[in-house]
C-alpha cells in the first residue's frame, strides 16, 4: 500500500482504488441523481475515506466534518476521477495535499 506524508505531522495510506463504489457512484451522477436531495458523490466517497484515514486525521487535528467540507470543496478533481479523467492516486494524492493545507495551527 502508498503511502504518503503531505505533511510532517501527516501520514496517510492511500487505499486501494474503490472501483465498485466509483461505478456505482458515476452511474448515479449520470442517471441524474445529483439533482436528488438526498444523494451527494462527494459526502459518500468523504465518508468512506474518513474510515480510512481517521486514524491518522483525528490525532492531526482534522475531524469527521472539516474532512468531508474539504472532500466537498474538491468535488470537481472527484468529478474527474469518477469519469475517468483522473486517476486514483493522482486523486488522492491530490486531496491528502489539500488536507495537510487544512491542518490546524500547532
Amino acid at each position: 500500500m502508498t503511502v504518503v506524508e503531505p505533511h510532517e505531522h501527516l501520514r496517510l495510506q492511500i487505499p486501494e482504488e474503490p472501483v465498485d463504489m466509483g461505478v456505482g457512484l458515476r452511474d448515479a451522477v449520470l442517471a441524474g441523481a445529483r439533482d436528488r436531495d438526498d444523494f451527494d458523490d462527494a459526502t459518500s466517497m468523504a465518508i468512506w475515506l474518513w474510515d480510512q484515514w481517521r486514524p491518522s486525521l483525528e490525532p492531526a487535528g482534522i475531524d469527521r466534518e472539516s474532512f468531508i467540507d474539504i472532500v466537498v470543496a474538491y468535488r470537481r478533481e472527484l468529478w474527474f476521477w469518477l469519469m475517468g479523467e483522473r486517476g486514483w492516486e493522482p486523486f488522492v494524492t491530490g486531496l491528502a495535499g489539500r488536507v495537510a493545507r487544512r491542518l490546524p495551527s500547532r
